[in-house]
């Protein structure tokens, strides 16, 4: 009799590569074909299927179905091919897989904590797959990406976040769990669209919607209370003050704030390498006053501290514009933690006058003068020929980070950043670009992509046995990018590492994580070599285990 227990679990099925005696053993003879593969023979046709696929969206399908057939495969086949399947299992691709979710749904994965199940969300967590459970990654889809908000279809990124978990950190596929809060939608579209596979009705607000976040904590930490919960795509409304109130209670980070801004910083410190300008000489203008660029802020205020910086003089090097222009303390509408980083209001007055109201992205440019300028807008191609070639004319060297994803939402194309500043500029993008001409030849243009960060982070985390995550172990993971960044191995031109190291390299972002934990408390006291061969012993491999 078949054993269908095997054969469909993803992470136990190894389809054509059981064995004769397995295969027997199991009941598959004659339910599998007669050539018994071996993994390679198996990476091979399905690698071709992968590359036949027409679009992006069709090769993201095809990895999915693997993945929900053969997990085990399907690991190793983006792990062998990893910077050409990143940008498919994870940005900008996931995005279109989120908006097409209910269009393309085939198997279960993951959790749905629907707002009518709200008095049963033990019982739902006690639903999962796996019973251990070391990461959860959870959205309630109301900004995914630069794409606003996908309802139940925001699934899509707890999955992809997770795939990058195991297959960048080596986090055990069986004890991770996606999963969606569904409190409804506010897009007209997919209310009436009748293939839509959430609830349907529209956004839960106020305070019902803290108070079912809260029952989520709450049924977590009594279901599975040493678990990392990851926040994820959340809008500016809830993502920081749900990380300010669970952060001391739990093992939690948002990555859209902290990953976000670990990444960003690590950018900016490579850029200032190369350039040969610290990081207290920078001046940084932000385009977005969200939670990710208020995030960034952050970091970016306690790097300049770090570098000798009075707390007033490090305030003094970054500005921020939003769409209703600069960031000032003459105005009324920011929020707690917008108004720690506005300007003084003098700054409106000089940089626009009197009758202009607030100074633009054009205006700050011209009278703030910065040396580095970050895209976290979703305003696609805010970055004008203008503004770059303002700043190409008082800097030799400027840092422009076009960051928004998905590629559609870019401040500015990368070639066309380097075609205004003569090859001058140094550039990172949020979505995946090819190499740019220059005028001394084609350079990288590196991803500024938060997977160097929070699968490390996990790592670190699972191998150190840290009961919480804190700031520092995120700028622990910057600084240890950065250096990595100045490694030989660094693509010609590029900022960051290649995106086909990322797994090496998260290794030993891991350790310098980890330490950083047991020197804040965080974690049980041990050495840095017993860290490194923790790290070691808990990462998951794909290989076929005897059935």
């Amino acid at each position: 009799m078949i054993d269908r227990t095997v054969i469909g679990d993803p992470l136990r099925n190894k389809g054509t590569a059981f064995t004769r005696e397995e295969r027997g053993r199991l009941g598959l003879v004659g339910v599998l074909p007669e050539a018994v593969e071996t993994m390679e023979q198996q990476l091979d046709r399905e690698y071709r299927a992968f590359r036949s696929r027409a679009t992006p969206l069709d090769k993201h399908l095809m990895l999915r179905d693997l993945q929900d057939r053969n997990e085990v495969l399907f690991y190793r086949l983006v792990g062998d091919h990893l910077a050409e399947t990143l940008p498919i299992i994870y940005t900008p691709t996931v995005g279109d897989a989120c908006q097409h979710f209910s269009h393309t749904y085939r198997h279960p994965r993951g959790l749905f904590l629907s707002y009518p199940d709200r008095h049963r969300l033990r019982e739902v967590l006690r639903n999962r797959r796996h019973d251990t459970v070391d990461v959860i990654v959870v959205t309630d889809g109301e900004r995914i990406l630069g794409l606003g908000d996908q309802g139940v279809g925001g699934m899509g990124i707890p999955i992809g976040k997770l795939s990058l978990y195991t297959a960048i950190g080596g986090i055990d596929p069986a004890r991770t769990l996606p999963i969606v809060l569904d409190v409804g939608t506010d897009d007209p579209h997919r209310l009436s669209d009748p293939s839509y596979l959430g609830w349907r009705h529209e956004r839960v607000t106020g305070e019902e919607y803290r108070a079912f976040v809260d029952e989520f904590v709450a049924a977590v930490q009594d279901e599975l209370p040493d678990v990392l919960l990851q926040w994820e795509d959340f809008a500016i409304d809830h993502a920081q003050p749900i990380l300010d109130t669970y952060r001391d209670r739990l093992l939690t980070f948002n990555d859209d704030i902290q990953g976000t801004a670990a990444v960003v910083l690590a950018t900016v410190l490579s850029g200032c390498r190369i350039s040969g300008v610290p990081i207290e000489q920078q001046r940084i203008l932000i385009l977005g006053a969200g939670s990710a660029a208020i995030g960034v802020s952050g970091f970016l205020h306690a790097a300049l501290l770090e570098a000798g910086l009075s707390p007033d003089q490090a305030l003094d090097r970054i500005a921020l514009v939003d769409v209703d222009g600069l960031v000032h303390q003459g105005r009324d509408d920011l929020s707690e933690a917008q108004r720690r980083f506005a300007r003084p209001a003098s700054d409106a007055l000089a940089w626009s006058g009197p009758a202009a109201g607030d100074p633009d992205l054009a205006a700050v440019t011209s009278g703030y003068r910065p040396t580095v300028l970050i895209g976290l807008s979703t305003a696609g191609g805010a970055f004008t020929e203008d503004i770059v070639r303002q700043m190409a004319a008082t800097n030799e060297r400027p840092i422009i980070l076009p960051l928004s994803n998905p590629s559609s939402r870019s401040e500015a194309d990368p070639q066309d950043v380097m075609t205004w500043t003569d090859g001058r500029a140094l550039v990172a993008t949020g979505s995946p670009y090819p190499p740019a001409d220059t005028p001394l030849g084609q350079v990288a243009v590196s991803q500024c992509n938060n997977a160097f960060i929070f699968p490390a982070v996990g790592l670190a985390v699972v191998a150190s046995g840290a009961t919480r995550v804190s700031d520092t172990m995120f700028v622990a993971a910057a600084t240890a990018l950065a250096q990595e960044a100045g490694r030989d191995s660094r693509p010609a031109g590029g900022l960051l590492p290649a995106v086909d190291e990322i797994a090496e390299v998260a290794r030993r972002i891991a350790r310098a994580v980890a330490e950083r934990a047991v020197l804040e408390g965080l974690a049980p006291q041990r050495t840095s070599d017993e860290l490194g061969g923790r790290i070691d012993d808990v990462r998951w491999e794909p290989r076929y285990l005897p059935a």
